[in-house]
């Protein structure tokens, strides 16, 4: 799933707590008092109890009788959850998250390319042709909500199709970078080369072409990490 703020009141307070961390407001070793938090936000001390539960299960915080609950180190972030992601992409950190993403998608993705080239399905190969006619349309239109929907299924399905059930694990991951409409990271209208690239990874997969699907992802990769790191500036 993509990361996108949650509603309510559990989510506000987590959203809030997890951005202030991200962002180094709370850096490692600020100790979080229930009670101070309960009268900064406003809210019930389960709602509280809550937003921490999360955290602590993200490897945020870590919470220990008579210590009480503390941010943690960086290094035990589950740096991978798509919250956390969708957390430091709104902060400070962008840049330093955008381009660790990017690094990330260049050495997943082509892989996953070719792998799907030697795996995929009939029906995955009919999803990945949609999906890119679904983007082609709405990028006309400039319909980037819809875009991004057709734009989530193709890379989710390219994952799956790799027939490597940890590829298809980071789904979520490259969920919430092919979400940058929701980050501010998209123009108006989507790159006609990068629809274009996606048609030649539907083909070459469909075609059993290994080394086409590879390079034509590396081509997506590539262009999308320079133009969010373009529009983050």
């Amino acid at each position: 799933m993509m990361y996108i703020p949650r509603a309510g009141l559990h989510g506000s307070v987590l959203d809030r707590l997890g951005m202030q961390i991200t962002s180094g407001e709370l850096g490692a070793g600020a100790v979080l008092r229930i009670e101070e938090l309960e009268s900064r936000f406003g809210v019930s001390r389960s709602v509280v109890r809550e937003a921490i539960r999360v955290l602590e299960s993200m490897g945020m915080v870590t919470s220990r009788r008579r210590v009480g609950v503390t941010v943690a180190e960086r290094a035990r972030w589950s740096v991978l959850h798509p919250q956390i992601i969708g957390w430091r992409l709104e902060g400070a950190d962008r840049d330093a998250q955008l381009r660790s993403l990017g690094e990330l998608r260049r050495g997943l993705e082509p892989v996953a390319a070719a792998l799907a080239a030697r795996r995929a399905t009939p029906a995955q190969c009919g999803t990945l042709t949609g999906a890119v006619m679904d983007m082609a349309v709405h990028g006309r239109s400039g319909d980037l909500e819809s875009y991004l929907t057709a734009d989530v299924l193709f890379h989710r399905t390219l994952l799956e199709a790799s027939g490597n059930e940890m590829m298809a694990a980071l789904s979520g991951v490259v969920a919430v970078l092919a979400g940058r409409t929701h980050h501010h990271l998209m123009p108006a209208h989507p790159e006609p080369a990068a629809i274009r690239w996606h048609a030649e990874v539907a083909q070459a997969v469909q075609a059993g072409d290994a080394e086409a699907a590879e390079r034509a992802m590396r081509d997506i990769v590539d262009e999308a990490t320079r133009a969010m790191l373009d529009a983050s500036e």
